[in-house]
């Protein structure tokens, strides 16, 4: 049984992780600072002998070290994320994804630790050659659109991975994904689909931001945790960028009539301007949809939890009030 460390462990991804690690008959250290993590996604972990949490953030953690080194591997999920953060603290974003991840790289350094990085599907940018693969061109807007700012750090991060591997030998691998959803997600920083579940359940409008056939594709956490627990084992995947999500795309408001029968719900579907939901200017990517063709090879794994049984779960858990905000 291996002992991990989950940076962000206490966040939506970090706590199902956890639960699979533990549930394997593994250790699991969550570091996180509780910015966007909650205590409520980890409480019913915490009398677990074999999980320990450290509230703290990875830049100001002093323990960074011992935590890495006692790791067999790093799970790196720490990082700012949600567009309404990028756009209201575009120096804290850059500075924490940044700096984080280079912390930890730094760590791992001392004794060649595997590190897993998530990075995101928000790097492709504004490129229009989808499905994306993993070597295809990435394409962001103008330094003068702040949305761009993250997708920017992120790539910083991928680089400092996969430069740590090649220069100072340090396992790495790098996932990017796409929209990943499920319980305790919260729809505080943007995400959209937890948030037009509350505004369904609250019979609110459901607010598409721009147009609404801008497409996406959804993945459960679920999937994604049985892929990343399955990579950080594979020897393969070192040095590697590996899609995660899923290849059916729905536009969003598809997506937003998906919530309405699901909730059954009777509110409208209300149209926001790009300018009045973000900032004057903000630019949209039109399609993001991954090719998964690589993590299936390493892995033998597709997703295997449609988009309705996912919505279900997420609706079930918020009339059940596990998730805030």
């Amino acid at each position: 049984m291996a002992n991990y460390l989950i940076t962000g462990g206490a966040g939506f991804i970090g706590s199902h992780l956890s639960e699979k690690l533990l549930a394997a008959g593994h250790t699991v250290t969550a570091l996180d600072d509780l910015s966007s993590g909650s205590r409520l996604n980890i409480a019913h972990l915490l009398d677990e002998s074999r999980f320990r949490f450290v509230e703290s953030s990875v830049l100001q953690c002093a323990a960074l070290g011992e935590l890495v080194a006692s790791a067999d591997a790093v799970f790196h999920l720490a990082a700012t994320v949600g567009v309404f953060n990028i756009i209201r603290s575009p120096v804290e974003t850059i500075g924490n994804n940044i700096d984080g991840t280079q912390a930890v790289l730094r760590a791992a350094a001392a004794n060649k630790t595997k590190v897993l990085l998530t990075s995101t599907s928000e790097v492709y940018g504004k490129s229009e050659h989808a499905p994306f693969a993993e070597d295809d061109d990435l394409v962001l807007g103008p330094t003068s659109k702040g949305r761009w700012s993250y997708a920017a750090s992120k790539i910083i991060d991928e680089f400092l991975a996969l430069a740590f591997w090649r220069e100072f030998g340090v396992p790495t691998v790098v996932t990017r994904l796409f929209n990943t959803i499920g319980p305790r997600q919260t729809g505080e920083y943007g995400m959209v689909v937890p948030r037009f579940v509350k505004q369904a359940l609250r019979s609110q409008p459901l607010q598409v931001f721009g147009n609404g056939q801008q497409s996406r594709s959804f993945t459960d956490v679920n999937d994604v945790v049985e892929w990343l627990t399955r990579l950080i084992t594979i020897d393969a995947a070192v040095g590697q960028v590996i899609n995660l999500g899923n290849i059916v795309e729905i536009s969003i408001t598809e997506l937003a009539q998906r919530v309405l029968a699901i909730t059954g719900s009777r509110s409208e579907i209300e149209y926001v301007p790009y300018t009045q939901a973000y900032e004057h200017g903000f630019e949209d990517i039109a399609r993001r949809v991954p090719d998964i063709s690589k993590v299936v090879a390493l892995t033998g794994c597709r997703p295997q939890i449609g988009l309705d049984e996912t919505l279900e779960r997420i609706r079930q858990s918020l009339l059940a009030g596990q998730v805030a905000g």
